[in-house]
Order: C-alpha cells, then sequence, then structure tokens
C-alpha cells in the first residue's frame, strides 16, 4: 500500500518571522505521525531554521530546487550535499515555474534527479502540460517526454522518486483539473512506469497531484485509485488551510 503524501510548495514566500509562525503552527497541529506523509520547502535562506523547528516532529523537510554539480563557480547556486546538511530530504525538480520561467530543459532537469539521489534525497519530479498542449490533444505526448530520461535511472533509484503531475494552466489559477482528468493522466503516468520499471515499482510509486489545490477539493481528488496526495502551492502558506487539507486527505486512506 503507498502512504499518501501532502507537500508544501511555499515558492518565494514567508520572511523569517512567517516561517517561524507557520511551522510552530502546523507542529502543534502534527506532534506525531499520521496517515499521510507530510513535507513543506520553504525558500533557501530558512531551510536550516526550517530544520532546526521541525526536528523530532511528523513533517519532513525540503528544498524547491538544487544544482547538480556537487561545488564549484556556480554563483548563486546550491548543490544536493548543501541541502543535506542543514536537513533536507526532499526536493522538488523539474517545477513548471523552473521549466518555463528559467527555461530547464529535460537535459538539466535528469541532471538534477541524478545529484539528488546520489546525495540521498528524495526528489519529487514535477511533470504537466500548457494549457494550449492540452486543447490540442498531446498532453501525454508532453508528459512522456517528460519522462523519457527516468529510463536512465535504476529501479533502486526509481524507489527514492516522487512524481507530481502539474497541468501548468492549474498552477495558481483557481483552475483544478477535473479528478476524472486528473485521475486519466495519473494512470498514463503509472502505465508508463509499469512499462519501464514492471509492477512492483509501479505500484509502488507516489504520484501527486498539483494545481490549485485546496480543503474542498483533496478528498474528491485522492478518491481515485491513482492519486496519491497533492503538491499543494498557495494553500500550504496558510496553517488552517494546509492543515484542513492534510486532515482531508487523511480521511480519505483506507485502514
Amino acid at each position: 500500500m503507498r502512504t499518501p503524501m501532502i507537500a508544501g510548495n511555499w515558492k518565494m514566500n514567508n520572511g523569517f518571522a512567517e516561517t517561524r509562525e507557520l511551522i510552530g503552527e502546523l507542529n502543534r497541529k502534527f506532534s506525531c505521525k499520521i496517515k499521510v506523509s507530510i513535507a513543506i520547502f520553504p525558500s533557501f535562506p530558512y531551510l536550516y531554521e526550517s530544520s532546526r523547528l521541525l526536528d523530532g516532529k511528523a513533517i519532513r523537510l525540503g528544498a524547491q530546487n538544487l544544482h547538480w554539480e556537487t561545488k564549484g563557480a556556480f554563483t548563486g547556486e546550491v548543490s544536493s550535499m548543501m541541502l543535506r546538511d542543514v536537513g533536507c530530504e526532499y526536493v522538488i525538480v523539474g517545477h513548471s515555474e523552473r521549466r518555463h520561467i528559467f527555461k530547464e530543459s529535460d537535459e538539466q532537469i535528469l541532471l538534477k534527479l541524478k545529484a539528488a539521489l546520489q546525495a540521498g534525497l528524495h526528489p519529487i519530479l514535477c511533470v504537466g502540460e500548457t494549457l494550449a498542449e492540452r486543447e490540442k490533444g498531446s498532453m501525454e505526448q508532453v508528459v512522456r517526454a517528460q519522462l523519457k530520461g527516468l529510463s536512465e535511472l535504476t529501479p533502486e533509484e526509481i524507489t527514492n522518486l516522487v512524481l507530481a503531475y502539474e497541468p501548468v494552466w492549474a498552477i495558481g489559477t483557481g483552475k483544478t483539473a477535473s479528478p476524472e482528468a486528473a485521475q486519466n493522466m495519473h494512470a498514463f503516468i503509472r502505465r508508463w512506469i509499469r512499462k519501464q520499471f514492471g509492477n512492483y515499482l509501479s505500484d509502488k510509486m507516489i504520484i501527486l497531484y498539483g494545481g490549485s489545490v485546496k480543503p474542498e477539493n483533496i478528498r474528491e481528488l485522492m478518491d481515485r485509485p491513482d492519486i496519491d496526495g497533492a503538491l499543494v502551492g498557495g494553500a500550504s502558506l496558510n496553517a488552517d488551510s494546509f492543515s484542513a487539507i492534510i486532515q482531508g486527505a487523511c480521511e480519505t486512506v483506507k485502514e
């Protein structure tokens, strides 16, 4: 059985005071392990303080990005080992904002995936199509191309990977893919993993949905058989809304 996961991507939000306050509220609400895995992804400057505040708690820590080299003359970049040093367990790779705003290529994203895995981090690989690509009916072709690099990973590496389907047109827009549309793409992704790596790894793969997730839609999304949780954006910046999403996810977990 796959353990569902709720991940909060804070993006470029929350200063020092807001980070401490939000983590404090989440710690009070989730002081022990529950039915789902929880991870938060603050901005780089606050990772160390976040790790200190989360020490021994149920919530895991991740970073929003990394560089594929372990060290060197890469001004402004952060390596996988630096993330490990400050207490990160997860890292987001290939988010649509990195792909579209910062023009990261599939080749660069694969290098980041490999660097994260070699450092013992769990990468969350984001894939998804734009509205134009969906309207053309090419969404599966787009996602297949974004997944292609995984064929270079070993089965052992795949076990440490989390996938996130994020339709680009739903991120931060208030629009959400219908549960049926999200399920169809999640099922497509799982079939692709099954074809490449077999039934065992396909059945174990955690596939999250991302794109305007909120307390009102989390249950309906997670009632679908191939949706294992959510990568939450704006709603993760508020302790009450993020907690409601987590609680909603817990209510869908069968004993």
